[in-house]
């Protein structure tokens, strides 16, 4: 080899290592200046903690602190329910199937939550049931599952955020509490009226209303309700409530039948997909993702069971994750949940390349300074950079999602604040630091 040809071949390798290491230094940079911010944090260093920070671009992981322990997610695991969701009903949730059988319509609930939902407003299937002029016959029996998800805290069944898990939900499953003035109570559905009573005996000084545990039994102390108050109580379910709400509802007559779905049922579909999706993610809707885990098994043609659905969900759809998760609902209520940053950092690439649509994902998740869970989060902005999915239960407060930096580049970062006992707006405060930590300077 003449000394041109050597000389040619020397700056072309020196070129290439400049190349390769130039290449590598925004993202070192970045893990050096965001390691360095956690690791001198006075707050992250007094409970557990996971972080992980990834760059699609050049599908690399930024940064990893614990990424590979395992975690509460609390209402990450909505992030799971949503990817199932994107998989298996991504067009339209089905909402009731039906057969038609001489003067009589014999129908089987699917789970859906958009049915006469206060916010979604699904409507078809009702409009199905009142237009028709055959006798109405419900096929209860479907859902084998309990009341409440596995791992529930059974003393939060009168808080609005956790209703109880049922085939046909009306209503949100919740009985709605308003005043517009002071002293006049409402309650809806107008049902449930009969149901409260005033507990005479009570010393509460402030309105507010009680249900007992196992009945639809409402009690309230002998105070003046003020004006604007409202509030979402969980009834209690079952098939005679179901028929209940469909007779005051339709205005006719619903008789209850068992009988199994035959497979020449037909199918009405409610909402669109991304509407559900979208109150699934922004307010963080329990209520939602417990009834979609039960509009999957409908469509998968299983048992509808939240246990079997997430089984198969596993097997088919989240193989690829670096750690397989401990994944028990679709809300994230229950402490048995248990993921990793990574294996979050993993589903939320899937998520990225099945939506396909980043104006379309984004719309669809709280957004940093916004809208939904995040609004408040960080400064308001009519240009969030944040777009992500907050989990908060006592001693827990994560979030996982995309971050946009100053520069336009698309990051993906799941951080998980675990066992703590300090208030979590100063665990919030903190990690959104982190975060516009990241935006500002990269």
């Amino acid at each position: 080899m003449d000394k041109i040809k050597l000389k040619s071949v020397i700056i072309n390798g020196l070129l290439v290592v400049v190349s390769l290491v130039y290449s590598c230094k925004p993202n070192q940079i970045i893990s050096k200046k965001v390691s360095k911010e956690i690791k001198n944090s006075q707050m992250l260093g007094k409970y557990q903690v996971g972080f992980a920070l990834y760059d699609p671009a050049t599908k690399e992981m930024v940064l990893e602190k614990d990424a590979d322990k395992y975690f509460t997610p609390a209402s990450n695991t909505k992030l799971f329910t949503f990817y199932a969701g994107l998989k298996i009903t991504p067009d339209s949730i089905p909402s009731l199937r039906y057969v038609e059988r001489g003067d009589s319509l014999i129908f089987w609930g699917t789970g859906d939550p958009s049915l006469l939902h206060t916010v979604v407003k699904g409507t078809k299937a009702i409009q199905l049931l009142k237009n028709t002029h055959k006798k109405l016959f419900f096929a209860a029996g479907r859902y084998t599952g309990n009341f409440f998800g596995n791992g529930w805290s059974w003393d939060d069944y009168n808080d609005y955020y956790q209703p109880e898990i049922t085939e046909l939900p009306l209503f949100d499953n919740v009985v709605l509490i308003t005043s517009k003035q002071a002293g006049e109570m409402k309650v809806s559905p107008a049902i449930f009226n009969a149901c409260f009573v005033i507990d005479s005996s009570s010393k509460a000084t402030r309105f507010e209303v009680k249900r007992e545990f196992l009945s639809n039994k409402f009690h309230f102390p002998p105070v003046k309700i003020s004006a604007s108050y409202e509030q979402q109580i969980p009834f209690k379910t079952g098939t005679n409530i179901t028929l209940a709400l469909l007779a005051d509802t339709l205005k006719k007559e619903v008789q209850v039948i068992s009988e199994t779905l035959p497979a020449n049922a037909k199918t009405v579909y409610s909402a669109k997909s991304d509407d559900v999706f979208r109150q699934l993610m922004l307010p963080s809707d329990n209520f939602v993702a417990e009834q979609l885990l039960l509009t999957y098994a409908d469509q998968l043609g299983i048992e509808m069971n939240a246990s079997k659905v997430i089984a198969l969900v596993k097997e088919r759809y989240l193989k690829d994750l670096p750690d397989q998760p401990k994944w028990v609902d679709g809300s994230g209520l229950s402490r048995g949940n248990l993921f990793t940053p990574r294996s979050i950092i993993k589903l939320l690439d899937m998520i990225y390349h099945e939506v396909n649509n980043q104006q379309r994902l984004f719309s669809m998740l709280p957004a940093g300074g916004k809208s939904g869970t995040l609004r408040n989060a960080y400064a308001k902005t009519d240009t969030p950079f944040v777009y992500g999915k907050t989990g908060t239960l006592s001693g827990v407060h994560n979030q996982s999602g995309y971050l946009i930096t100053k520069k336009g580049k698309l990051l993906y970062y799941s951080f998980m604040n675990n066992n703590y006992v300090q208030p979590t707006a100063e665990v919030r405060k903190e990690m959104v630091r982190i975060m516009t930590f990241v935006h500002d300077r990269f």
